[in-house]
């Protein structure tokens, strides 16, 4: 009798040891997304970071990222969250001051992209359309003719329905990625 006790409570001391292990595991490689997120767009408040986080896989709590950004020593400026500071005293992800992509901007402002005819609308976070319309702009995709903006909503009009569509197509591809 006592032998089983002894070999039911190692068992249990095992998989909790395993358990651990996988959480640990889960912890070092969402701290390694969260860093090459900061690293490599723009991240402008938990939210987003959050939603970036679950597209890669990482289903989180705010509570379990506040602890992330904590241990991982983020700071947020007027550009977003940043990286510690490097041994030169530049913060990573300072140092590239190109306009931000349409990706980035998509990434981090979009909710949904529809096509109407030979238009396509893209829903933004409140204040989120403004700058996607600008890289959009900058972009210069041969399918877009101009773009208009809202608070929250951009209209991009094409040349036609079918360029329309796959403008729609690569946005909603960057949006679910």
């Amino acid at each position: 009798m006592r032998g089983r006790s002894t070999a039911s409570r190692a068992f249990h001391f095992l998989r909790h040891i395993r358990t651990i292990d996988r959480e640990s595991a889960m912890k070092f490689q969402r701290h390694s997304a969260i860093r090459e997120l900061i690293a490599n767009s723009l991240v402008s408040n938990q939210d987003e970071l959050r939603r970036k986080l679950r597209r890669r896989g990482f289903e989180v709590t705010q509570a379990t990222l506040s602890r992330d950004i904590h241990e991982l020593r983020l700071s947020k400026g007027p550009g977003g969250y940043v990286l510690p500071s490097s041994s030169n005293g530049a913060s990573a992800a300072l140092t590239d001051d190109s306009a931000p992509s349409v990706a980035e901007m998509v990434e981090g402002f979009g909710l949904e992209v529809r096509q109407a005819m030979n238009q396509v609308v893209v829903r933004t976070t409140m204040g989120g359309a403004q700058p996607v319309a600008a890289a959009l702009d900058r972009a210069s995709w041969p399918e877009v003719v101009g773009t208009i903006a809202g608070d929250d909503t951009v209209l991009v009009i094409c040349l036609d329905p079918r360029r329309a569509g796959d403008v729609e197509a690569r946005l909603r591809t960057i949006l679910e990625s």
